[in-house]
């Protein structure tokens, strides 16, 4: 009586007040998308930006951020209420970015042995940077960007995962199957290696 109860007054309250965790166990439990609708909406510009900030190219970072989408719809079932659904779905672009970076990496290094030195270096960021967490923060914005591009790729993504998006060691620690030792000494090392970059910027 009681679970029909919860049931029937969960179907019928506003969705938009559910946690992460309360729609995506309504996602799985109904198929509504409704509540599809409302974790995409909520996670699109996040994810956006953390991507961007990886591979610094907004077409790609597009592309990355629908494929996360498409699989979170297509392994909703996958999720188990043990995480939180910000890490499982951070997990999942995760993985995306850092294989289309390191595939991207391989082409730019064949494309610089076959086109010499008119080829555009990889770290160059794409004239269409716009997500919408950044559009506010001009020249500097673009000159951090360009820094983090040149910070070690497992360097970089510990710093945007602490610094940008704010998460705890813990939750970086699940998103890259790092323990959390090894996250804290990597966001460290990253830090370091982007404050020598940005110097010139912050002693102006």
């Amino acid at each position: 009586m009681d679970n029909n109860r919860t049931a029937e007054s969960r179907s019928n309250s506003n969705l938009n007040d559910l946690s992460d965790e309360e729609l995506i166990a309504e996602y799985q439990q109904t198929n509504d998308e409704r509540a599809f609708e409302i974790l995409v909406n909520r996670y699109k510009n996040p994810l956006t930006n953390y991507v961007f900030r990886f591979v610094g190219d907004f077409d790609v970072c597009s592309d990355i951020v629908q494929e996360t989408m498409i699989k979170f719809h297509r392994y909703k079932d996958n999720y188990s209420n043990v995480a939180k659904f910000s890490t499982w779905i951070y997990t999942i672009a995760g993985n995306l970015a850092r294989t289309e970076y390191r595939r991207r990496q391989r082409r730019s290094f064949v494309s610089v042995n076959d086109y010499g030195e008119d080829h555009k270096p990889f770290d160059i960021p794409d004239e269409s940077y716009r997500p919408d967490a950044m559009t506010d923060s001009g020249i500097k914005d673009k000159l951090i960007q360009d820094a983090l591009l040149k910070v070690k790729e497992s360097f970089r993504e510990a710093v945007i995962l602490r610094d940008i998006q704010g998460m705890s060691y813990e939750e970086i620690a699940e998103i890259t199957g790092l323990n959390v030792g090894t996250v804290k000494s990597r966001i460290n090392r990253g830090r370091a290696h982007l404050q020598e970059l940005l110097k010139d910027i912050y002693n102006e």
